[in-house]
């Protein structure tokens, strides 16, 4: 039998705790302070800019702490709304700077200088108050006299009266001076409904406010409304975010006693519930009921989303704030573990839905975003795959950079940061001569550099190039030593060398086996998958080439230029030239079908499918094309159809549903076992999957998913 998982009421009833509220009788607010101290509330609300942190010239009057305290605003004895009345306490911070000249040479201080000293201190002092749907900012003058200013010294507080707000919302505080020398002052609050007060005859909302239960059984959240057959009233479903305005994600107008479902799945910890009377200024009480909620917390982080921002920003997409902490890290190829990295970004709660910025100069295939909570890590994205290719085999160096121009130089590895010079077993250590001859001599990308240190991302190309050359000596000599005993036994072992030749020829033919990609550049969204899908080619293995991996090439030989030779070095080495078509790619093929001259300028700088077409027809015309050329499409992006007759003359695939028979086409003779290739096809599905998701989501559109109602009798 399903068990309730939490149980809510609005409904107005008995509650152990219930409070009795002074009354401020008007509609004008009001500002006092303590003795001593001297204000002055300004005409009408300001703006609420709190501008940047400027330097305290000397002492300072600043807020401390914020108090808040419930009371009712009455405009007649039945008429009354709910109203925040908020304290202001108030400290002096700061002190005067006493000047070089008097202190080492005693010179007496200047008049004119010592009168402000003390004079008596003045702050403009804001507050901003936010309660769904409405949000305030006012402000306070206070004047603080000669006698009660010692730096680091309460001074007393101010109070306002006051700011309406509804039963039940939860309201925020700020406060801060103009201009600020502080970080300002925060408070949030959950203000009681009308089962907590005495409002009942005060208040008229709360004579009819309409009852709701909040209730689970299963994986459906059941909200009752309780209401009189004829009350109409309003109820509001909305993501209460931090930073911003409320977000308002369903709305109804409904009459008498309802039933609204929701499903689990739409459940987040912002999402908060709103009703109200339909009447002229009633009142709305609002409830947040999922904050603690298991389900709620985990649906917040499967739909949190990172993404790249050109040219070097992020930023987290969330429904609601997240209590988390983003850091970048260095991810090795290797698969362990990606390593934290210095700078970190700021270690606070990360802003959703902000574009944020890299402390980098130059971005890398291997730098990647974690963002973690305190207990665990929850996303991670190496951001720029896509656009720079896979993750290199590169050496990162952190510099540490001290007093008297010292620096030091280490090696992440996953053993931790290595000295270079250092006499560990590492590799870093055994190659820390020639990468720091690297470093000087600017054969390292500079990834970042400020007064404190510097990262280096230097390749090991040729330092593999150079290991591998002494293991493929050790081989040849070991080769020629059973060469010469095999001869021993030639008939003997003529069947294992048979075999074994074979197995020799295909694994070269598979580890040598070219694939060059052309498509035609439609968005940048096209971009990313057709990056996303050479990415996992380059994992069968095979050697892709693309011109979104070589953009200094194209630009320097031309997209004709670059295209012949890839073609030409592809063909040779026995590869296959895949042909991605997409609408933008069967209008080009069209175009040159049917006059070649006036397509032949419509490409861009870096096209080289429209730079390639005048090369590729030839050959299906004149029936060379089978064997050296596979054409390909995605699913929901085009049809079979749509591809041109001309071309459907060599193997056409549609991606990702064929994937297996792609890979087996591409990879030739050499091709692994139905089973292998259905794992291969697996893992490139899998990489291909975020991509086709962006790809194919249509802007301004959310989950899909909403509240239902039905009435009930």
């Amino acid at each position: 039998m399903p068990v309730p998982w939490f149980f809510l009421s609005l409904a107005l009833g008995r509650n152990p705790v219930v409070l009795s509220l002074e009354r401020v009788v008007g509609p004008q607010d009001t500002a006092r302070c303590s003795p001593g101290l001297s204000c002055h509330l300004w005409d009408g609300d300001v703006l609420c800019l709190p501008g940047s942190l400027v330097s305290a010239p000397g002492p300072m009057l600043v807020p401390t702490h914020l108090q808040t305290e419930l009371v009712l605003r009455c405009y007649k004895e039945t008429d009354c709304d709910l109203c925040v009345r908020v304290a202001v306490h108030l400290a002096v911070h700061g002190y005067w700077e006493e000047p070089e000249d008097e202190e080492k040479f005693g010179i007496a201080e200047d008049p004119e200088i010592e009168e402000p000293r003390n004079a008596s201190l003045q702050a403009h002092v804001v507050l901003s108050f936010q309660a769904y749907p409405t949000a305030r900012c006012v402000l306070l003058e206070v004047q603080v006299p000669a006698a009660l200013v010692q730096p680091g010294q309460s001074v007393g507080s101010v109070v306002f009266d006051c700011f309406e707000a509804a039963l039940g919302a939860e309201v925020r505080i700020w406060s801060y001076t103009q201009p600020r020398y502080q970080k300002e002052l925060n408070l949030t609050q959950q203000l009681p409904d009308c089962r907590g007060l005495e409002v009942r005859d005060s208040i008229q909302s709360c004579w009819a406010l309409p009852g709701l239960n909040v209730s689970a059984d299963g994986d459906d959240v059941r909200l009752v409304l309780d209401v009189p057959e004829e009350m109409r009233f309003g109820l509001s479903l909305y993501w209460n975010q931090v930073p911003g305005p409320a977000k308002p994600w369903w709305h109804r107008n409904l009459t008498g006693p309802q039933t609204i479902t929701l499903n689990h799945t739409d459940l987040v910890p912002c999402l908060c519930i709103q009703v109200w009377p339909l009447e002229p200024d009633s009142v709305r009480t609002s409830i947040c009921p999922f904050r603690e909620d298991p389900r709620a917390h985990r649906n917040l982080w499967r739909a949190a989303r990172l993404q790249l921002l050109p040219p070097r920003a992020w930023r987290l997409d969330a429904p609601c704030s997240l209590p988390a902490e983003a850091t970048l890290c260095w991810q090795a190829p290797d698969g362990g573990p990606c390593q934290p990295l210095v700078p970190p970004l700021p270690r606070e709660n990360v802003t959703v839905n902000k574009a944020l910025e890299f402390p980098l100069l130059k971005g890398h295939p291997n730098i990647c975003v974690q963002v973690s909570t305190w207990e665990k890590q929850e996303l991670q994205e190496c951001l720029w795959a896509d656009s720079l290719g896979p993750l290199k085999d590169d050496m990162l160096l952190v510099e540490t950079r001290g007093p008297q121009d010292n620096r030091s130089l280490c090696a992440l590895e996953s053993s931790g940061c290595t000295p270079l010079l250092s006499r560990a077993s590492t590799r870093a250590a055994r190659l820390g001569g020639p990468l720091l001859q690297d470093v000087q001599s600017g054969q390292c990308l500079q990834l970042w550099d400020d007064d404190l240190g510097a990262l280096w991302a230097c390749p090991m190309e040729k330092y593999i190039h150079r290991r591998w050359a002494l293991v493929w000596l050790a081989c040849l000599l070991l080769a020629a030593v059973l060469f010469l005993l095999l001869l021993l036994k030639k008939n003997h072992v003529k069947g294992c060398l048979r075999l074994l030749k074979e197995d020799v020829r295909a694994g070269a033919a598979a580890r040598s086996r070219a694939a060059l990609l052309l498509y035609s550049a439609d968005d940048a969204g096209f971009e990313r998958l057709v990056g996303a899908l050479a990415s996992a080619l380059f994992q069968l293995p095979l050697r892709v080439a693309v011109d979104l991996w070589s953009r200094r090439e194209l630009s320097a030989q031309g997209p004709l230029a670059w295209f012949h030779a890839q073609r030409r070095q592809t063909l040779q080495e026995g590869g296959v030239v895949v042909l991605l078509f997409s609408p933008g790619a069967v209008a080009l093929c069209r175009e040159w079908l049917q006059d070649a001259t006036s397509a032949a300028g419509a490409h861009g700088p870096h096209d080289a499918f429209a730079a390639s077409l005048s090369c590729l027809l030839p050959d299906f015309l004149q029936g060379r094309a089978p064997g050296r050329y596979v054409g390909a499409y995605f699913d929901r992006l085009l049809s079979l159809d749509a591809v041109p007759a001309l071309f459907r003359s060599v193997p056409v695939f549609s991606l990702p549903s064929q994937l297996p028979d792609f890979l087996g086409t591409l990879q030739g003779p050499a091709a692994p076992r139905p089973w292998r290739l259905a794992e291969r096809a697996e893992q490139v599905s899998r990489a291909l999957q975020p991509a086709l998701d962006s790809c194919f989501r249509a802007p301004g559109t959310g989950r899909g998913m909403g509240p239902e109602a039905e009435n009930r009798t």
